[in-house]
C-alpha cells in the first residue's frame, strides 16, 4: 500500500468515515440525553441512567478527535479502548457473540478502514520499518539492517 492514498482511496476512506461517525454521534446522542431506548439496552447490560450522560460524552469526545485530521491516529486508538470496553461489558453479561459481543469489533475495522484510506500521515505513522529509507547515522553506515562501526555485544 502507498502511503499516499489516491483521490478514490481518500474519498472512499471520508464515506466510511461518514458512515461510522453518524452511527458513532447517534449514539453518543442518544446516551447524553438518556433517550428511553437506549437506556433500556444499558440496563440490561449492567449500566445505571446516571452513568450514561458519561458515557456519551466521551464516546463524543473521541469521536471529535477521530474527525480532527490533527488528532484522527489519537482518536482512532481511544475509539478502539472505548469498543474494547464494549466488548468486555457484552462478555460480562454472556450476550449472543457474533450479532453483539463482536459488533464493536466490526465497528472498529469500519474506523481503522476509514482512517487508512483517507489518511496519508496515519499510514506513514503506522507503516512498518521496511518501508523507511535506510539513513546515514553519525559514525555508522547503516545498509541491509546492519551496521558498519558498532559491535553487538
Amino acid at each position: 500500500m502507498s502511503l499516499v492514498p489516491t483521490r478514490t482511496q481518500r474519498i472512499t476512506g471520508w464515506i466510511l468515515t461518514g458512515l461510522i461517525s453518524v452511527f458513532l454521534l447517534f449514539d453518543s446522542v442518544i446516551k447524553i440525553f438518556t433517550v428511553e431506548s437506549a437506556f433500556e439496552g444499558a440496563n440490561n447490560l449492567g449500566w445505571t441512567i446516571e452513568q450514561m450522560p458519561t458515557v456519551g460524552w466521551i464516546l463524543l469526545v473521541c469521536l471529535v478527535l477521530y474527525l480532527v485530521p490533527r488528532t484522527e491516529l489519537a482518536g482512532a486508538i481511544l475509539l478502539t479502548g472505548y469498543l474494547g470496553g464494549a466488548i468486555a461489558t457484552h462478555l460480562r453479561v454472556e450476550s449472543p457473540l457474533l450479532s453483539h459481543t463482536l459488533f464493536p469489533i466490526y465497528v472498529a475495522i469500519f474506523i481503522w478502514a476509514g482512517l487508512l484510506l483517507r489518511s496519508g500521515s496515519a499510514r506513514r505513522i503506522l507503516s512498518s520499518r521496511e518501508n523507511e529509507p535506510h539513513r546515514k547515522l553519525e559514525g555508522a553506515q547503516v545498509s541491509q539492517g546492519r551496521s558498519r562501526g558498532w559491535e553487538s555485544q
